[in-house]
């Protein structure tokens, strides 16, 4: 695990072993289903991500490299 913090707006950049992710994914993904909390700690900080959260999937493309981002957003409650 590998993490990078930016102090002005609190973001947190972790890379986590493909398991790890796999693990994290699924639980997102039944929480998804469910319509239920997804709680999950990065790099020590409490996340709480609530039912009503919006997800987008972005693909981009380059010369040799291709990318996915998933992006939850919501507004804090």
């Amino acid at each position: 695990m590998k993490s990078k913090r930016n102090s002005r707006r609190h973001d947190i950049e972790v890379r986590y072993s493909k398991k790890a992710v796999a693990k994290k994914l699924r639980r997102l993904a039944d929480a998804l289903d469910h319509d239920r909390t997804y709680h999950l700690q990065i790099s020590g900080v409490q996340v709480r991500v609530p039912p009503s959260v919006s997800v987008e999937m972005e693909y981009e493309r380059r010369k040799n490299r291709e990318e996915i981002e998933i992006e939850l957003t919501w507004t804090k409650q």
